[in-house]
């Protein structure tokens, strides 16, 4: 593997160890190839950004081929690991579709014409997952008779699950980075600079930061930078950001995102503008004392619904239990890994939550809280990866938790 990194470099990421435990979990189930289509599966084993249309096709023993939209090919062998024998271009011609292609190369030059194939399907809450479609899996199943198809894209889950120090050290860096874009925020509405400004401007002024700082995305599906005002801040989400312009009285949601070397900056903060009504006051004052609740409580051994349960409590003896969204959390991980929403339920859901995850060292989310009061027209919203350690954890954003009173 040439084009890996320097092991010392803060920043480096084995990708000789992904791959051999995911390999190891492979032999492990039988599987003798695995087909990749989500885009945190390239993510983790490419090391590089891949956004077109892509497969990667890893044998049991070896290495990965990814094939991918031939127009990005040669970009993608140029910023991965990976040689010019494993990065592949199809195109839309007879015989050189990724159907086709794909097949091939299975059959062919890895020679195995029967057996188990792994593949990625399921549900997701956004839409770029990557999921292999209805559509592929049956010209798939078609163009390769001799194999049984079996649902393995926990394989690449688990083995991603714990972080690493160079990957934990990319989203300190995402921090900081994200951190610049709430500087530049915060300095652009100070002094009466919000008047007149839009949603969108001022996403654009923290993009702009993030990007000088280092960033190289603002990488969300929801809408790039998700900002938020007045009587929107209330419906609990805030994409994407609309020309609606800042008012005086109104809370303001700042929802940044950044990227740097896959790992994935998010944080958001939120502002009152001057006038605020004691209503909005109270409001804000339940928010700041809830997510430094949960940022308190998160380490080794808890669970998302401990969390949530311990929250209702803390939000019921301060009168403010049905403003909060009862959710602590959602995955992270490099770009495209948005997996797990920490959320309040009985049993767990596939694909979607379980309550009785129990987090372990180095396991990182996103301390994510919501707070809706739409009879007021205001709402906030917190979201920070952390990092998870044996007593406490660590926010990789250090932007004070706050909701000022913009002048």
């Amino acid at each position: 593997m040439a084009k890996s990194n320097s092991r010392q470099d803060p920043y480096h990421v084995d990708t000789s160890k992904r791959l051999a435990d995911i390999q190891a979990e492979m032999r492990n189930r039988g599987i003798d190839v695995y087909l990749g289509s989500r885009i945190r599966t390239m993510s983790f084993i490419v090391d590089a950004f891949v956004p077109w249309r892509s497969y990667i096709v890893i044998p049991a023993e070896g290495l990965p081929t990814i094939f991918t939209f031939v127009i990005d090919s040669a970009r993608i062998l140029s910023e991965t690991w990976m040689d010019e024998d494993h990065v592949r271009g199809y195109f839309g011609a007879g015989g050189a579709d990724q159907i086709e292609v794909i097949q091939y190369f299975i059959e062919e030059e890895l020679d195995i014409k029967k057996g188990r194939i792994g593949y990625e399907t399921g549900m997701a809450t956004y839409t770029a997952e990557g999921w292999l479609t209805h559509y592929e899996y049956e010209r798939f199943s078609d163009a390769l008779p001799g194999f049984e198809f079996v649902n393995s894209h926990d394989i690449v889950d688990q083995a991603s699950l714990i972080k690493d120090e160079g990957t934990i050290n990319r989203f300190r860096e995402a921090g900081r980075i994200v951190d610049e874009g709430h500087k530049a925020a915060r300095e652009a509405i100070e002094n009466g600079g919000w008047k007149g400004m839009t949603e969108t401007e001022i996403g654009g002024i923290a993009a702009l930061a993030m990007r000088r700082a280092g960033s190289v995305s603002e990488w969300n599906f929801a809408g790039l930078n998700e900002i938020s005002s007045g009587w929107r801040t209330g419906l609990g989400a805030c994409t994407p950001p609309t020309t609606k312009e800042f008012a005086a009285g109104e809370a303001l949601m700042f929802d940044l995102h950044g990227m740097f070397k896959l790992a994935l900056g998010d944080h958001s903060h939120n502002y009152l503008i001057a006038p605020a009504t004691e209503r909005k006051r109270w409001h804000a004052d339940n928010f700041v004392a809830c997510v430094q609740f949960v940022a308190d409580h998160y380490r080794a051994g808890a669970t998302p619904g401990g969390l949530i349960t311990d929250l209702e409590e803390f939000a019921e003896d301060r009168g403010c239990s049905d403003y909060i969204i009862p959710g602590v959390e959602h995955g992270i991980g490099l770009f495209g890994d948005e997996w797990r929403v920490g959320a309040s339920m009985d049993v767990p859901i596939p694909y979607w939550t379980d309550p009785d995850h129990v987090y372990q060292e180095n396991e990182m989310v996103i301390l994510a809280m919501q707070y809706a009061a739409q009879e007021d027209e205001v709402g906030f919203r917190y979201e920070n990866p952390i990092v998870i350690n044996k007593e406490d954890c660590e926010l990789t954003s250090t932007y004070p938790l706050a909701i000022e009173e913009i002048e």
